[in-house]
């Protein structure tokens, strides 16, 4: 009988192997990226395809919830002072980073020293904190960290900025060599990089949550072409795609292989303005000149004509789904009589002309909305010369520099409120900043000190009046975004800013 059973345990022995245990990390998904990520350390990311293909490899202090609520990630708890200003992190135990290095209260100080990078992209995830003295280690696994005043968004700013990175590795290889070759804390391990090509990652055998990651390996793949994507998507190629638009999930939808998801999208599209740079001078500072471009655009149709209807113009950055909405200011009506009324008024009564540049293929039919732009602003005597830039080249520089006065561009907010679109597009000095006004940027002080909740949402009702009479923009629209998986993915559901974690993601067979 001894025989028997030792001869049962050397064939479960060899044939087990073959196969899964259960909780293990197996198989390869593959995503489809848009376009090529400018880098893969997430505090420098410089938008969501970016930020999405490198979040795998990190992890936060906090992270976002599905619903946007701000959840444990290292820290399993938190505490806030009465005047709102002093966090106490009570840290997770046990974490290491890839490359064998403890996590622990040490390593905050790193996040924040760098984070404050004068070359960083997103120097608002870290401004709140003054100085090193402000981060504070009580012991390994307690840190305490005051802000300069009393922020309602900090812990949403650690949400977006503040992960892990580990101290000795950055001290030993500089700033240009971890961004080539990063280390972080996340469920997964960078295992190749190609830029323009993939990004291949492992998963980390010895990440903090035993059930996490559901893959063993992730690619991300990079296909600028929307038809090779589609092709892809069919075959088996690859498992996601996303920025699907209409005409694809026609074309999906009966595919018994494909999975169609969608989900409400707190992005709002817009023609920026410039009043610095290549802004300064032109016939955009005017006021009225602004207020006419509005006017000239048929929002209505162009949602119709390119998005099938599944859409809604906006009148600023504050959109219905996020706090301090005032339904009472309407969009924009199309009213070309009006604009052309406004540029005589303005001193420009047969028009002017002016560049305007687009991110190329970046978001759902974004050349053709560029298109629709320019024939608009056409119909009102100003001449739009229009230039097509690869997204590398379109987000290459601080404050847009290689963009003409005026450009069609896109931001998503993270968490229910307009702030980080608001704060980011229009505070004097930040990267994406373009247009500066001293009362905008007192709105926005306002905004960020006031914990109240209602108190916050009628200073963003303000604003929008603001923003509307004094339009830094052209507000287009916003969407619904669909994006496809196989049917063998399992557990996918991007964030309505269009990000995902990819802890849960699995793949069956």
């Amino acid at each position: 009988m001894r025989i028997k059973v030792v001869l049962f345990l050397v064939i479960v022995s060899l044939i087990f192997p073959l196969f899964p245990v259960s909780g293990q990390p197996s198989g390869e998904l593959v995503i489809a990226l848009p376009n090529d990520p400018t880098g893969i350390f997430i505090a420098n990311a410089s938008d969501v395809t970016a930020i999405s293909a490198t979040r795998p490899l990190y992890d936060g202090l906090v992270v976002y919830g599905a619903d946007g609520s701000i959840q444990p990630g290292l820290a399993e708890s938190w505490d806030i002072s009465e005047d709102g200003r002093t966090y106490t992190f009570h840290l997770r135990e046990g974490v290491t980073f890839h490359n064998g290095e403890d996590f622990n209260a040490h390593a905050v100080g790193t996040i924040w020293e760098y984070g404050m990078t004068p070359t960083n992209q997103w120097l608002s995830y870290y401004d709140s904190v003054a100085s090193a003295e402000d981060i504070v280690v009580i012991d390994d696994y307690t840190v305490q960290i005051t802000t300069s005043e009393a922020d309602a968004f900090f812990l949403s700013e650690m949400a977006n900025g503040w992960f892990a990175i580990p101290p000795g590795y950055l001290a030993e290889v500089g700033l240009e060599a971890f961004e080539a070759s990063p280390v972080g804390t996340g469920p997964f391990m960078l295992e190749h990089w190609a830029p323009g090509d993939r990004i291949v990652m492992r998963a980390f055998p010895d990440y903090w949550n035993p059930e996490q990651p559901k893959v063993e390996r992730l690619t991300f793949r990079i296909i600028p072409d929307a038809t090779t994507r589609m092709a892809a998507i069919q075959t088996g190629e690859v498992d996601i795609v996303t920025r699907l638009n209409t005409d694809d999930v026609a074309l999906l939808e009966f595919n018994p292989d494909v999975n169609i998801v969608s989900y409400p999208n707190d992005r709002v599209y817009y023609v920026a303005f410039k009043n610095i740079g290549n802004g300064v001078g032109t016939p955009l500072e005017n006021e009225l000149v602004r207020q006419a471009l509005n006017l000239a655009v048929d929002r209505e149709g162009l949602v119709a004509a390119l998005f099938s209807g599944n859409g809604q113009t906006v009148s600023g950055f504050v959109i219905p789904s996020n706090l301090g909405y005032d339904p009472s200011l309407l969009p924009y009506p199309h009213d070309p009589q009006r604009a052309r009324e406004l540029l005589a008024e303005a001193g420009y009564p047969d028009g002017f002309g002016i560049g305007m540049s687009c991110p190329a293929d970046a978001y759902t039919n974004i050349n053709e909305v560029c298109l629709s732009v320019q024939r608009d602003l056409g119909a009102i005597g100003v001449d739009v010369d229009l230039e097509f830039k690869t997204t590398n080249a379109f987000w290459s520089e601080a404050h847009y520099a290689t963009t003409g006065p005026m450009y069609v561009d896109s931001w998503s907010s993270p968490n229910g409120e307009a702030f980080w679109r608001l704060e980011g597009s229009l505070t004097p000095g930040y990267y994406y900043s373009t247009w500066t006004d001293p009362d905008i940027v007192d709105y926005l002080g306002r905004i960020a000190q006031a914990v109240d909740r209602e108190e916050r949402a009628a200073l963003y009702a303000e604003l929008s009046h603001y923003m509307y009479d004094d339009p830094p923009y052209i507000y287009l629209y916003i969407l619904n975004l669909f994006e496809a998986t196989t049917k063998r993915v399992t557990g996918y559901q991007p964030l309505p800013n269009e990000t995902f974690y990819l802890n849960e993601v699995g793949v069956d067979g």
